[in-house]
């Protein structure tokens, strides 16, 4: 099926950034996103990632009135416990930093657009935060959306596209994830879904594409009038001018005394900054002034359309392949063979762009926690060979897999705190400068590349802008 946005002609405000950043900044506000994986950064530029869960970091990252910077929490790795107490300290921490500058806070829950995730269980760590702070939400803002990837909500249904078709979330394989599958696509009936009833549909408000365009944000902010205790409010918008008229509302309801909170999938956090859209990044803009040497590629994601992707890099451009071997990782003598494998990474990133990855055949351990162990050693031993390498400054570095892009980005370069510089594609594929990292990896190009995103020749193309081919 083709699923039509709405008819109801979209609502161009103009200079719409300019007002909202000009808004953000008079007020002092900061704007801070709990990222649930190392990919919630893909539509925006000029922010920091923050990959310390520390204060100081936080602090640092929001020390200008106005400004916006991402959290990695990688929660969505987490069992639902852990990933509560994890995104409480984390946002506690973040409201005591705007209670020391006694400013304005937007605090995000960023997560999936096809809304795999601890949805109401962060939504409510969250909302418990900032009642902690003192500063009680009327609403929480639901809006799912990631236009870049054909996903967006009319009608109160969420869609996403699917290779030619636009289907409701809920007929599509994201439904089906083992772990956060859901059946709703109506985003009321899933919110009552995921809270096992306790919120009901008819508690649940909506901005409606009508209120959105015609009503404009006066109308957004009388909707937003109506709310209190935390209200549930799903977001309907098919692309960022409706974003950016909630957005518009927002600041007039939160000028009348109103107080929102979201949660959210990657387009939200242009418009809630304010930023201008950015054209994919050319070499020239990565590699001002960053190292001159060959690039590393790390490949994590077990997924089948990474090995299509490696498999056409290889072809097109004959990189230097590694293979780790996960049960030597296992051994005894795995220090050992780091330390040979990082010493062959390094004499061969002196030669050209270089490859790195794991054996693919999968170790299972006899139960679940032990498969768990298994696999972390294995990560951590890749991790130690990236690290080791490091020495040798390579130009760039590519991580692909959301979870191996991570433990890369923290463990492997230690990275406390980078810098978005923006995406090689549109919507896909950023691009960060890490500013507090190890001295062998400060302002070395990191590319977060997603498991599942772009098609067979996106890794290529990706090595060959890195490049400056």
């Amino acid at each position: 099926m083709t699923a039509m946005p709405d008819d109801t002609p979209v609502l161009t405000i103009p200079d719409a950034a300019q007002l909202i950043r000009a808004a953000n900044k008079s007020s002092g506000r900061r704007i801070a996103l709990l990222d649930d994986d190392p990919t919630g950064s893909q539509t925006v530029h000029d922010v920091d990632v923050v990959m310390a869960l520390d204060a100081v970091e936080y602090r640092r990252a929001l020390a200008e009135p106005g400004s916006e910077c991402f959290i990695l929490t990688n929660t969505r790795a987490l069992d639902e416990s852990d990933a509560v107490a994890l995104s409480t300290a984390v946002a506690d921490d973040v409201y005591s930093v705007a209670l020391e500058l006694n400013v304005p806070l937007s605090l995000v829950s960023r997560s999936d657009s096809t809304l795999r995730g601890h949805v109401i269980a962060e939504m409510d760590a969250l909302t418990r935060s900032a009642t902690r702070a003192g500063r009680p939400l009327d609403a929480v803002l639901f809006a799912p959306a990631f236009f870049e990837a054909g996903r967006f909500t009319a009608g109160n249904v969420h869609y996403a596209r699917v290779g030619d078709d636009v289907l409701p979330v809920g007929e599509t394989e994201f439904a089906r994830d083992a772990t956060f599958g859901y059946t709703a696509s109506d985003l009321r009936e899933f919110l009552a879904e995921k809270s096992a009833g306790r919120i009901a549909v008819d508690d649940v408000a909506s901005l409606s594409l009508d209120d959105i365009r015609v009503g404009g944000p006066d109308r957004v902010a009388e909707v937003l009038a109506g709310t209190r205790d935390a209200q549930p409010v799903v977001v309907n918008a098919a692309c960022y001018q409706d974003l950016e008229v909630v957005v518009l509302g927002v600041i007039e309801a939160e000028q009348r005394g109103k107080r929102v909170g979201y949660r959210a999938g990657p387009s939200l956090a242009r418009p809630l900054a304010g930023l201008d859209a950015k054209a994919p990044l050319t070499a020239s803009d990565i590699r001002t002034n960053s190292p001159a040497g060959n690039g590393l590629v790390v490949v994590g994601s077990h997924v089948g359309l990474t090995s299509r992707q490696v498999e056409a890099a290889r072809r097109r451009l004959g990189l230097t392949e590694h293979e780790l071997d996960a049960e030597r990782l296992l051994s005894d003598d795995a220090a050992t063979y780091i330390d040979d494998a990082a010493s062959a990474v390094r004499e061969s990133l002196a030669a050209g762009h270089t490859l790195i990855y794991t054996s693919r055949t999968l170790i299972r351990g006899i139960d679940e926690q032990d498969s768990l162990r298994i696999a972390r050693t294995v990560s951590a031993g890749v991790n130690a060979v990236v690290r080791a390498a490091m020495v040798a400054r390579p130009g760039w570095v590519i991580a692909k897999g959301g979870i191996t892009s991570h433990e890369v980005a923290v463990s492997g370069l230690g990275i406390r705190r980078a810098r978005v510089l923006g995406q090689l594609f549109e919507g896909i594929v950023s691009v960060l400068n890490p500013t507090a990292a190890g001295d062998d990896a400060v302002g070395v190009p990191y590319v977060v590349f997603a498991g599942n995103v772009g098609n067979e020749e996106t890794l290529a193309d990706a090595i060959e802008i890195m490049s400056g081919s």
